[in-house]
């Protein structure tokens, strides 16, 4: 039976500075998981069929205070059902970003891999749909294009 602390958020920013996966695992290890699930969003070189040269991702002024109430809300719905403590990271970038560069990166770590698939694929899902940031696309023939704009 889990208890009302059974998730950790350990981080959930948004970053200027560059994020890894390493960073994110790092983070969330801890001798009771036996399980660490990890995603990165990584900047693509192509999107519907046209080369990409590099993005831009820029956030609402209340983005930084979102992604902080999607991951506590997640961990609200959750609260309880783990046996051992959940160790949640999560950190999405702003500003230019370059082709292989991760633009979105989640962690989870819990007792077992079934919950810990779970609960970090719907963290993405969340940020993704919740967060207020904006893709701007620079492609490599020169025209521009704004994703998530206006949604």
């Amino acid at each position: 039976m889990g208890t009302e602390t059974d998730f950790e958020v350990v981080s959930a920013v948004l970053s200027a500075e560059p994020i890894s996966v390493d960073q994110a695992i790092a983070a969330v290890e801890s001798d009771s998981a036996g399980a660490v699930v990890s995603f990165s969003g990584v900047v693509r070189n192509h999107d519907s069929g046209k080369g990409v040269d590099r993005l831009s991702y820029s956030a609402h002024p209340t983005a930084h205070q979102v992604m902080s109430d999607v991951v506590a809300q997640l961990v609200a719905e959750h609260s309880g059902e783990a046996d051992q403590p959940v160790r949640i990271w999560a950190a999405h970038r702003i500003g230019m970003l370059e082709i292989g560069d991760p633009a979105l990166v989640c962690a989870v770590a819990a007792a077992h891999r079934g919950q810990a698939f779970a609960v970090c694929s719907e963290l993405v899902d969340r940020v993704k749909a919740q967060v207020p940031i904006w893709k701007e696309q620079f492609f490599t023939d020169g025209t521009v294009e704004w994703v998530g704009a206006g949604e």
